[in-house]
């Protein structure tokens, strides 16, 4: 027997995640993305892609242009995304403050990927806050996942109440 979680019906103004595409699909976000780590404004961008994928909530990826990356260092490691390619990581550090493998990003995308090829990527859980349109975002559970969910977005999600990871 297949489990199948019961859809949230989306309200005006809402998304669910399980109309999202599988595969992902890429698509530019004018709306304003900010992330706060250890009180510094690493990222403000209004020009980023989010990738949408059945049963996740979005991922931002943010034009390096727009990020502190002065405050980004390479971390070990890397992982396979079989529609993405292969994710490198960075940790992030802002004085004394430290997270490990916060951040990743893709040196080289596949194909229908390309446009993110350097954007970066963080994991909510792992910064003070982040935010769209000034919406405080909620982090997906699960440190695999790095989905960011706010009030126009519904589930359930994977990585949540035995969905998934």
């Amino acid at each position: 027997m297949i489990f199948r979680p019961q859809r949230i019906e989306p309200q005006p103004g809402q998304e669910s995640v399980w109309d999202y595409p599988r595969p992902p699909r890429l698509e530019p976000s004018p709306k304003s993305i900010e992330v706060i780590f250890n009180g510094i404004a690493i990222a403000n961008s209004q020009r980023t892609y989010r990738v949408l994928e059945t049963s996740h909530p979005p991922v931002y990826y943010i034009p390096p242009e727009d990020i502190k990356m002065e405050y980004l260092t390479t971390a070990v490691g890397q992982s396979f995304c079989e529609w993405k390619g292969i994710a490198f990581y960075y940790t992030l550090t802002v004085g004394e403050k430290q997270a490990r493998n916060a951040a990743w990003y893709y040196p080289d995308p596949t194909p229908d990927f390309a446009a993110i090829k350097n954007y970066v990527a963080f994991y909510p859980s792992r910064m003070d806050a982040c935010y769209v349109d000034e919406e405080k975002v909620t982090p997906q559970k699960s440190d695999f996942y790095g989905g960011w969910i706010t009030s126009e977005i519904v589930g359930p999600f994977k990585g949540s109440g035995g969905i998934g990871g």
